[in-house]
C-alpha cells in the first residue's frame, strides 16, 4: 500500500511539474545538467576512429588478433590491409566485447570468380556466434538471407547497398548482446543495427540465435563478453580500418 501511495504521489507531482512548465513556469525545471555528457573527439571522417575507440586493426600488424586454427595469424598483410589466406583459418580478437559500436571496412576480390555463395565470401561473427555476412553481392544472385549485410540464414537486409568487386566497402554496426539469467535462460535477444556504405540495412533487428548453416538458429548461454571473429571461407577478402567502441 505504501508503494502504491508513493507511486500516486510521484505521478501527481510529475503532472503538477509538467503543468507548471506548460503554463509559463520556470523552464529550468525540465533541464538536466548533471551528469554532464562525456566529451570525445570525433574522427575527421566517419571512417576515422573517435578518441575513445579501441583500434583493432590499423593496417600495421596483427597485434590485436590471434588465429583460431593456430595461434599465429597466417593471413596476408600488405598495403595497410589484411587478406584471408585460404586454409589459414578464421581469426579472432584478443579482447572480448559485448554491447558495442563497430566500424569495419572490407573488399572482395577485383577478379570475379564463382557465383552465389562462392564469390567473395567471408563474415563477421559478433561474440563469435552471430554472423554478419560479407559477400560480393554486386550483380550476384543468391538467397536473400545470405547476401552481404544479412544476418546469415536469418535476417534479410533492407536493401542491397553493395559496391562493385574490388571496391572498399564499410559496415557500421550497433550491437546489443543477448542477456541470460544465472541459470542460462535467455532473457533478451541480441539486437543489431547495420549501415552498409552509409545506408541503413538492419534497423535494430532482433537476432534469432547463433548462426547455423543447417537448421534453425537458437540461443546457447555464453559470457557477457566474447571475442569477435573474421571468417576464412576460402576467398581472399581483405579488411582494413577496424575499430570498436564498447557501449
Amino acid at each position: 500500500m505504501k508503494k502504491i501511495f508513493m507511486f500516486i504521489c510521484g505521478t501527481i507531482a510529475s503532472q503538477l511539474l509538467l503543468a507548471q512548465v506548460r503554463m509559463g513556469g520556470d523552464p529550468k525545471l525540465s533541464e538536466i545538467y548533471d551528469p554532464a555528457t562525456t566529451v570525445i573527439a570525433p574522427g575527421k571522417t566517419n571512417a576515422e576512429p573517435p578518441s575513445d575507440a579501441i583500434v583493432l586493426f590499423d593496417g600495421k600488424d596483427f597485434s590485436n588478433w590471434i588465429g583460431i586454427k593456430s595461434k599465429d595469424v597466417e593471413w596476408t598483410l600488405a598495403d595497410g590491409a589484411m587478406t584471408v589466406k585460404r586454409g589459414a583459418g578464421p581469426i579472432k580478437t584478443k579482447q572480448s566485447f559485448g554491447d558495442c559500436q563497430l566500424h569495419i571496412e572490407w573488399r572482395t576480390p577485383a577478379e570475379v570468380k564463382g557465383e552465389g555463395q562462392g564469390r567473395g565470401n567471408s563474415g563477421i561473427f559478433l561474440m563469435g556466434r552471430y554472423e554478419l555476412q560479407i559477400l560480393d553481392s554486386y550483380n550476384n544472385k543468391t538467397y536473400s538471407n545470405g547476401q552481404a549485410g544479412s544476418i546469415y540464414k536469418q535476417l534479410v537486409p533492407l536493401v542491397n547497398a553493395s559496391r562493385g568487386p574490388g571496391e572498399w566497402q564499410s559496415f557500421d554496426v550497433i550491437f546489443t548482446a543477448p542477456r541470460f539469467s544465472e541459470n542460462g535462460v535467455l532473457q533478451s535477444q541480441a539486437r543489431i543495427t547495420v549501415l552498409h556504405n552509409g545506408v541503413l540495412i538492419q534497423n535494430n533487428a532482433a537476432i534469432w540465435g547463433g548462426t547455423e548453416y543447417i537448421g534453425i538458429a537458437n540461443y546457447k548461454s555464453h559470457g557477457a563478453k566474447e571475442p569477435i571473429s573474421l571468417q576464412d571461407h576460402g576467398d581472399p577478402v581483405s579488411f582494413r580500418n577496424i575499430w570498436i567502441r564498447p557501449l
